[in-house]
């Protein structure tokens, strides 16, 4: 996939561990920012995705397992974002209004576009099943980003090939990544872009078991290493994206 960055300055070494780990069809972990959703992401390529990854997910992350898309596909797709939605069809259906996101704490909008299921799969929500969606995601966008491809084929070629709603979201980055938002989308599609990946990502929170809380940035820290998996601040990957 071409993408708008090109090879720059050497990655930095923490940096291009993440990008081998990456590689490698292994999980990484994210934490944001302090002050922001103070959260840990486990997150992988998309398109290495297997149901023992979804297992894991579902066990040791226990949040959302949602995909994050480069801007460059949710835009050949014409994904909307669904507060964009809710506000366009507000006057249809008045409750929709009623619950734009617009009191976000650590944000100023959702990245949160449309749920899907592979039409392959059967309720969608067993890891096989969402594995499934989340590998064939990233094989589609991988796909159209062929510049012979048109937003309608694209569009059709996506409609072919998944239903929704479904059982996994999709948030979109932000046109720009990591200038106007820096979320957990826009870290990871931004590290997977610099590991020239499919930058599309798959990930989960890190829930606690023991308080009903996100699991705490050095409890996180602790599981990384416990597991020999790598741990990035956003920090760390918004520094290296600004040479790259």
């Amino acid at each position: 996939m071409t993408l708008m960055n090109s090879p720059g300055k050497e990655l930095p070494a923490l940096i291009q561990k993440a990008v081998e780990a990456l590689k490698e069809g292994s999980f990484v972990c994210i934490y944001d920012a302090d002050g922001r959703e103070e959260e840990t992401d486990l997150v992988m390529a998309a398109e290495f995705t297997t149901w023992e990854d979804v297992k894991r997910m579902r066990l040791d992350g226990g949040g959302l397992i949602f995909l994050m898309a480069h801007s460059s596909v949710s835009q050949k797709l014409g994904l909307p974002f669904l507060a964009d939605l809710y506000y366009k069809e507000g006057g249809r259906w008045p409750v929709l209004k009623e619950l734009i996101p617009n009191d976000i704490p650590y944000d100023t909008k959702s990245s949160f576009s449309l749920t899907i299921n592979h039409r392959k799969t059967f309720t969608g929500i067993t890891d096989r099943d969402r594995a499934l969606t989340i590998s064939e995601f990233s094989r589609l966008s991988e796909e159209i980003m062929d510049p012979e491809i048109t937003s309608v084929r694209a569009q059709r070629l996506f409609g072919s090939r998944f239903r929704a709603p479904g059982h996994v979201p999709i948030c979109a980055s932000s046109r720009e990544v990591l200038e106007s938002r820096q979320g957990h989308t826009e870290l990871s599609v931004a590290l997977l872009s610099m590991a020239r990946l499919t930058p599309v990502a798959v990930g989960s929170e890190i829930m606690s078991n023991k308080d009903g809380r996100a699991l705490a940035r050095e409890e996180t820290r602790e599981y990384a290493q416990t597991h020999g998996l790598v741990f990035l601040d956003g920090k760390d990957i918004i520094e290296a994206w600004k040479t790259w």
